[in-house]
């Protein structure tokens, strides 16, 4: 029997503040300084997937808000209208989850592990029938956002690894009664701290968790790039789960350094296996965002640090 062909290598950006900026004005100029639709920008430079997160009960604030389930699944098939395969991430809670904060939404404030685990799993399940109800299948569901430290604290933290895991594992197994065939990640922060990376994939596996990919943030630059990468490989050797570069960004206002960098981290990935990179944001500018990670400038127009998509 012939080999199974490798899966071609995603290429994506996070572009999930985009209707955010549309509503408020906002609209994005080619490489070329004319005026065009975000998405064909983004296909223009070999993008083939947008990540997407989603929150519990966010408020309406522009920038810290909106990205509630309705919402994200409009934007999802918007996406997917335009050929762009959806990585649909959960947070878990009503605004930024990240590496060092893990809030779960007000509603579940309170609640015993049981009535959380129940809680979230409901909330998957509504999520991702809504998806479904919208015609749109994702490419992947990522099941947490840089989960280092657990989620949902303190019901879900790591140093309550049983029920951490039965948290995350209450969510995988919504994940595949919707939509079976989609692979479903877990985040973790920073690779580069691989013993942050490995107390968590180790405390999830050796409490019977599931995963079927380890999605990763890396904005490493420069001379950083090449140990994150080793890191990244022995990640994907240790825990047996190919690897995605779930996050990444760098300077807006030097891209010729960001453009190397992802260059580099896409060159890479693909030697050891890795499935994909995504850009976090790409498409953000002043005054919208003071972020200053992004890869557009207040002229419109794409920085450099997007050609690394169009030369890796």
């Amino acid at each position: 029997m012939a080999d199974t062909p490798a899966a071609p290598f995603v290429k994506g950006a996070d572009i999930s503040w985009m209707p955010q900026m549309e509503a408020n004005g906002y609209y994005w100029h080619n490489r070329h300084g004319q005026r065009q639709d975000l998405f064909t920008i983004l296909k223009d430079y070999g993008i083939t997937a947008v990540s997407l997160r989603t929150w519990v009960d966010p408020v309406s604030h522009p920038v810290n808000g909106h990205c509630g389930i309705e919402e994200t699944v409009r934007m999802a098939a918007r996406c997917e209208a335009a050929g762009l395969r959806v990585l649909l991430g959960f947070h878990f809670g009503d605004t930024w989850n990240s590496v060092g904060v893990q809030q779960p939404p007000r509603a579940w404030t309170g609640m015993s592990y049981q009535r959380m685990r129940d809680a979230l799993r409901g909330y998957v399940s509504r999520s991702l029938r809504l998806l479904r109800s919208a015609g749109v299948t994702p490419g992947w569901v990522k099941i947490g956002n840089e989960t280092n430290n657990g989620l949902c604290h303190p019901v879900g933290g790591i140093h309550r690894p049983d029920q951490m895991t039965g948290l995350l594992n209450a969510a995988y197994g919504e994940c595949k009664q919707v939509f079976p065939d989609t692979p479903v990640l877990v985040h973790a922060a920073q690779p580069q701290k691989f013993a942050s990376v490995s107390n968590f994939l180790n405390a999830y596996r050796d409490n019977g968790g599931r995963w079927d990919v380890t999605g990763l943030s890396s904005y490493a630059q420069g001379s950083e790039v090449t140990a994150a990468l080793n890191s990244m490989r022995t990640i994907q050797a240790n825990w047996r789960r190919p690897v995605m570069q779930v996050e990444h960004g760098g300077p807006v206002h030097n891209s010729i350094q960001a453009r190397g960098s992802l260059r580099r981290f896409i060159t890479g990935l693909k030697g050891f296996g890795g499935l994909g990179t995504f850009f976090w944001e790409p498409q953000g500018y002043p005054p919208f965002t003071g972020y200053d990670m992004t890869a557009w400038t207040s002229t419109r127009r794409p920085t450099a640090a997007l050609d690394g998509f169009r030369n890796a």
